[in-house]
């Protein structure tokens, strides 16, 4: 028999899409661009929620963003409470997730590894060294 997923899973789901279109909408606060939305946790009690974005640019507009939203947090908190039905909404925690900021990093620190490698061996068996 297949798992349920817990409350708090299926919470942080409903949290993620809503959120998604409230800022999208709503946030007018110019700190506040293009954002994704990542993975959303739950604590079990439903009380917080880390909300998980990435940016289209660098860590300086992922941390205005992060400043923006956090600002805004309140106002997402109060439109989710006439949106979804729940006895408390979690308090908001909107965390910049620098994962592919770090990962376009590295990536362009191994390309520029394998080209000095090739450029190396390329040297190195070129006959007219000899």
């Amino acid at each position: 028999m297949p798992r349920e997923f817990s409350r708090s899973d299926r919470v942080a789901e409903q949290l993620r899409r809503e959120l998604a279109v409230l800022i999208r909408d709503e946030v007018k606060d110019p700190r506040v661009g293009m954002v994704t939305l990542g993975d959303v946790e739950v604590s079990r009690d439903l009380a917080y929620a880390k909300v998980f974005f990435t940016v289209f640019g660098d860590e300086k507009v992922g941390r205005e963003a992060q400043q923006g939203l956090n600002r805004a947090a309140g106002f997402l908190r109060r439109q989710l409470s006439h949106i979804m039905r729940l006895r408390q909404v979690p308090e908001l925690r909107f965390i910049f997730d620098e994962t592919s900021i770090k990962g376009a990093r590295l990536s362009a620190l191994i390309d520029e590894a394998v080209r000095r490698d090739r450029s190396t061996h390329d040297d190195e068996s070129d006959p007219s060294n000899d």
